[in-house]
């Protein structure tokens, strides 16, 4: 089954399951909404709250997109509420998309354990997502993070209108919250969306100094210091998470954030703070023996294309000041979604050619290949390899490349032959060589599935 945008069928089938009660942040956003999520909820569990997360996609497998308390719910549970909710979808014959029934299954979760406060992340959009059938009642705060474009097909062609279905998560009566965002017409898009909705319009720009002083003492600089998450972006993301939790605490409610969202819990929260597959650097030996850096990120869109670059180019200056090598090594193995009218052109023009150091030559290998389709989501197809060899030849012709068979069926094999291709002749030589796994999360999650991780 294909992606549906309506909120009939799980209306329908919702109002057949026990009601959902759980007090809940809803997030959404193009990029940022997991990694506010993954923020959020830590302060959150370091303050003493029992939380439920639901994020979408899920990374190495569907349970990891359900977690309680950091943990992704075990297999049992998860197969005893899936059983539940397709049950009833079949008794009333609601005909619910895959995600729905996943959507509704996790929010039976999280009802059955009582959780204290459910993160909700939106999966695509948010006025007619399908964590978007929760009532007025239940929602805490509304937030969104930075929103570019992505889904067209689905949201629309421009950014203002892809804000607009984004921003239909406000409620009445219930704060909303706006991170940074990239594009100046997103602002007035989404506070007139706010405003139509009864909800209480903020932006994180303007609150996120006051939730540092308030929470945190004005200690700004110690926050950047504790925070785990790598990137420049995830300040915004910060920013955004800090003013959620300061409209939570501003908040009169039995479960009495005040006094129990510390600043000890919010130093706590942000220290253990993990979110695997953005920016994640992992060390691996593989079969040849050789030991390798890989970066992985789920860069999926030109604008997290551009995040990721902003951060290779960090890495690469950081690397060069302190060996003064001439010539960095890097290679990208890359996966993309086929997710027209995004192209792999598109996508990948910000990270070529890498942006160096002065004085310093850059070595650049680049392959191309499929990831294994996700469990549970048919309609995620990945773009021919081939397609992506033509993209980076058009930017970057100097590029060595290796190109998996378009017909092949993607496997781990493919995967190993491309990291042990990327890995210099001579991995102890000395020079500075770093491998990025990016394009799609769903290619990060083959490399976890491979080092056996489960990307933590």
């Amino acid at each position: 089954m294909s992606i549906d945008l309506s909120l009939d069928r799980i209306r329908r089938l919702a109002s057949q399951l026990p009601t959902y009660t759980r007090p809940t942040c809803h997030i959404a956003g193009t990029n940022g909404k997991g990694s506010v999520s993954c923020l959020l909820s830590s302060v959150l569990r370091s303050s003493g709250f029992s939380i439920g997360r639901f994020n979408s996609p899920h990374l190495v497998s569907i349970h990891d997109c359900i977690t309680i308390d950091d943990t992704p719910v075990d297999v049992e549970s998860y197969k005893n509420a899936r059983r539940i909710v397709e049950g009833a979808d079949h008794e009333h014959n609601t005909a619910a998309t895959r995600f729905e029934l996943l959507t509704l299954t996790a929010l039976w979760l999280f009802e059955h354990k009582k959780v204290d406060v459910v993160v909700l992340e939106v999966g695509m959009g948010g006025r007619l997502d399908a964590t978007n059938v929760i009532h007025d009642d239940c929602v805490l705060v509304s937030a969104l993070a930075s929103v570019d474009l992505d889904h067209q097909a689905f949201l629309g062609d421009t950014v203002d209108k892809i804000a607009r279905e984004k921003a239909g998560i406000a409620r009445r009566g219930k704060p909303f919250v706006m991170g940074v965002q990239k594009h100046a017409e997103v602002e007035a898009v989404v506070r007139e969306v706010a405003e139509v909705a009864g909800a209480r319009f903020t932006t994180a720009k303007k609150a996120a100094k006051r939730a540092w002083d308030v929470s945190l003492d004005g200690v700004e600089h110690s926050i950047k210091s504790l925070l785990p998450l790598h990137g420049e972006h995830q300040f915004d993301n910060l920013g955004l998470s800090l003013t959620i939790v300061s409209e939570l605490i501003a908040l009169s409610l039995p479960l009495d954030f005040q006094s129990k969202i510390s600043e000890q819990a919010i130093r706590q929260g942000l220290r253990t703070a993990v979110w695997p597959g953005r920016l994640s650097f992992h060390r691996m030996t593989l079969p040849s023996n050789a030991q390798i850096i890989v970066l992985a990120d789920g860069a999926h869109n030109p604008s997290s294309s551009e995040t990721l670059a902003a951060y290779i180019s960090e890495v690469l200056s950081l690397s060069q000041a302190s060996s003064a090598l001439p010539t960095i090594h890097i290679s990208f193995i890359i996966a993309l979604s086929d997710s027209p009218p995004k192209t792999p052109l598109q996508t990948i023009r910000p990270l070529f050619p890498p942006r160096a150091p002065m004085q310093t030559g850059v070595s650049v290998k680049v392959a191309a290949l499929r990831f294994t389709p996700p469990d549970d989501m048919p309609w995620v197809k990945s773009v021919a390899p081939s397609r992506i060899h033509d993209a980076v030849n058009t930017v970057m012709p100097s590029a060595k490349t290796w190109t998996a068979d378009d017909d092949a069926i993607p496997s781990e094999n493919h995967l190993l032959e491309a990291l042990e291709w990327c890995t210099p002749e001579d991995a102890l030589s000395g020079e500075q060589h770093l491998t990025v796994v990016a394009g799609s999360l769903y290619l990060v999650a083959d490399l976890y599935r491979f080092i056996g991780t489960g990307g933590v």
